[in-house]
């Protein structure tokens, strides 16, 4: 029991640490999103997304608020914004139930929605790349290529998911009771939409002289590049390899930098009203950090998880999982802090640029926690039907973190 005891009080000194030690990468990249969302680029982002939704929702009006909302969302999501993601989500939903005739059954074009939101749709995993940071990774943004790949996996597959089984029979809206007049959803004003509102209804104009300074830096970054290839030895992929390992985030800030410059944003004063959030974002996960890696900690102490990955390695392994990983598979889509703490305790134990710290980061950067959003999204019009949804939806979250684990092996095995 020894063991057991120092193992709780390591994990809980570990898990403060930690939190302190995310604050600064945390205040980095939330201060480079406050840039890009000043620029105006979730509505940029919006408008090259618009023909791409009206043909996945041809049941839905391209000129209805329902179409908007959704595109909004997406572009939200994409950009890594989640403070206006979700009123977006919560106000889709509710412009697409005054479309549903049928309520409190679930619409296809509902279904849909929430199985790409299920996905994971976030263009880069920049919270993990913060954590393997403050690990102290070589190569934290080692896992950015695989975690979008994984991702275009999983919303590929929600989206092939939903169309197979949206006509099928035993999904067919028919079947399902409709919702009697006294629990019908009633309007609700969405908490943080007027806010959401704003930040989409933000345009930033270039300026012809700054857009000609942009260039000029960018030749030069070309000019920078060019010889760093022509000198690289060993095969296209690992050249390719070393390269996202070692320009993706320099070359991130400076494009994000140069964007604000162009689009004249006072690009220090945006940088730091982004970066103050990360102090208060840093003490909000440490409850969750404490609660998950002091008890992983006690339970691996005890000797009861080598017991455990023992028995279920068989198992895992006929996939190419290590047992190791499979807590983070289990966990993500349930609960979004508890896979970030888990993610986080497995990393401290094998290492972040440990082949299973790749995988976990891979899983936890390109998939969503499925069922607290479908607890949201349907809660917010009482949609008692999911029909397909959850099958669909779990799909993706199946091909996602099969995707994460070939990538893994594939990238880094």
């Amino acid at each position: 029991m020894k063991q057991v005891t120092d193992a709780s009080l390591s994990s809980a000194k570990t898990a403060v640490e930690l939190a302190i030690g995310l604050i600064g990468q945390m205040g980095l990249w939330l201060g480079f999103m406050r840039v890009l969302q000043d620029a105006g680029m979730m509505r940029s982002l919006s408008r090259l997304l618009a023909p791409v939704m009206r043909r996945l929702f041809p049941s839905v009006p391209g000129d209805h608020p329902a179409m908007g909302a959704m595109i909004m969302n997406l572009a939200a999501n994409m950009l890594g914004l989640g403070n206006a993601a979700t009123p977006f989500g919560l106000k889709a939903m509710v412009e697409l139930d005054k479309l549903n005739p049928r309520k409190g059954v679930a619409t296809n074009a509902m279904a849909l929605f929430l199985a790409i939101n299920t996905s994971g749709v976030a263009v880069l995993p920049l919270g993990v790349i913060a954590v393997r940071a403050a690990l102290g990774s070589s190569d934290a943004a080692g896992i950015a290529v695989p975690s979008i790949l994984a991702t275009a996996m999983g919303t590929l597959a929600a989206i092939v998911a939903i169309k197979l089984l949206e006509n099928r029979r035993v999904f067919a809206v028919e079947r399902y009771e409709l919702a009697s007049e006294g629990t019908a959803a009633a309007p609700q004003p969405i908490k943080g939409l007027e806010q959401a509102e704003q930040l989409a209804s933000e345009i930033a104009t270039a300026g012809r002289g700054r857009t000609a300074v942009t260039a000029v830096v960018w030749l030069a970054v070309a000019a920078a590049l060019i010889p760093y290839v022509r000198n690289a030895s060993g095969t296209s992929f690992e050249i390719a390899r070393a390269l996202m390992s070692d320009w993706l985030l320099p070359v991130l800030m400076l494009a994000i930098v140069t964007v604000g410059f162009a689009r004249k944003v006072k690009v220090y004063e945006s940088f730091i009203a982004g970066a103050k959030e990360a102090f208060q974002i840093a003490v909000t996960i440490i409850p969750f950090l404490l609660a998950i890696i002091v008890g992983i900690g006690m339970f691996r102490a005890s000797g009861a998880m080598g017991v455990l990955t023992d028995a279920i390695a068989p198992i895992t392994g006929l996939i190419g999982m290590p047992a190791e990983a499979l807590p983070m598979a289990l966990i993500r889509p349930l609960s979004g802090s508890g896979a970030f703490a888990v993610m986080t305790e497995t990393m401290r134990t094998f290492g972040p640029d440990s082949l299973i710290g790749y995988m976990v980061s891979i899983m936890n950067g390109s998939t969503e926690t499925t069922f607290y959003v479908l607890a949201v999204y349907f809660g917010a019009v009482q949609v008692r039907a999911a029909r397909h949804t959850v099958a669909a939806c779990l799909c993706a979250d199946a091909v996602g973190l099969g995707g994460s684990v070939l990538l893994a092996r594939i990238f880094f095995g």
